[in-house]
């Protein structure tokens, strides 16, 4: 691995782990095509470095989010009952989905992320702003079936395209489960290690034997894109929590639509389509 891969990687912890902390999201749009960049520049088939990024990606989530987790714990904004159980049916779900996608051409999955992750960055341009004052509002929803049923059918989509699921939950708590912005982005924050862990132990169970992996890799895991990227989105994490209370997100959220918008292009391929050097 180049020294430019490792440098690349380890920044690309750093705003993922400032991501995960401050808005509640495992940071895939920013951490899977980097590292699908990083493996094919390695000479690793396209179909497989697809997979691994996935599956890494879910690695590095857990510990991130637990970081994260703990930041918002401190601060009051994780509704833990709520958390573990769209938590545990998330899991159950990326389990499900994660063996799923093991078995589609790696193009699919490939497009699929990205058409996930730009319909995020829509998502988050037209969402309607929140209100600051909330505390009249209905309580947060923490009935077992209604979170069951959503937790599940997230967690599908979480496995088969390699996300946490921050990206896709932080809505759904918000706008049909009552959450307040911050319970919904704390709590998110913790969820997330639930639906991370099922889908990296399916990614990893379904890549053993795989041949062509890149070095130090366990079934679709690479032991040392998790250690470079895990040893920066760590610690960031629990500063980019404590930034979240501090000071409002607004002003980053037009950047990480952006991002997020090139990226789901990119990984789609509309800029090989038309030719663009970007």
């Amino acid at each position: 691995m180049s020294t430019v891969i490792v440098i690349s990687l380890l920044a690309t912890g750093i705003l993922v782990g400032t991501a995960s902390g401050l808005i509640g999201v495992g940071g895939c749009f920013i951490m899977v095509p980097a590292q699908y960049w990083a493996l094919s520049s390695m000479g690793i088939d396209p179909g497989i470095a697809i997979k691994v990024a996935f599956g890494t990606n879910l690695m590095v989530v857990i510990p991130t989010a637990l970081s994260g987790a703990l930041s918002h714990h401190k601060k009051g904004a994780v509704l833990w009952n709520a958390a573990k159980i769209l938590g545990i049916s998330g899991a159950i779900g990326a389990v499900i989905g994660g063996t799923f996608a093991a078995y589609l051409p790696g193009n699919a999955l490939k497009i699929a992320f990205g058409a996930a992750v730009l319909l995020g960055a829509v998502r988050m341009f037209t969402a309607k702003p929140l209100k600051k004052d909330q505390d009249e509002e209905e309580s947060p929803v923490e009935d077992i079936k209604t979170l069951l049923l959503w937790g599940l059918p997230l967690g599908i989509v979480s496995g088969i395209i390699g996300i946490g699921g921050g990206v896709l939950l932080i809505p759904v708590m918000v706008l049909a489960l009552n959450f307040k912005m911050h319970q919904a982005v704390g709590t998110s924050t913790a969820l997330m290690m639930f639906t991370a862990i099922g889908g990296a132990l399916s990614y990893l169970a379904n890549g053993i034997g795989v041949t062509g992996l890149p070095p130090y890799s366990i079934g679709y895991l690479n032991l040392l894109q998790f250690i470079l990227l895990a040893g920066t989105s760590v610690p960031m994490a629990t500063v980019g929590a404590r930034f979240a209370h501090k000071v409002p997100a607004k002003q980053l959220k037009y950047i990480f639509i952006v991002v997020m918008a090139y990226m789901g292009l990119k990984m789609i391929g509309v800029f090989g389509w038309l030719n663009l050097p970007i």
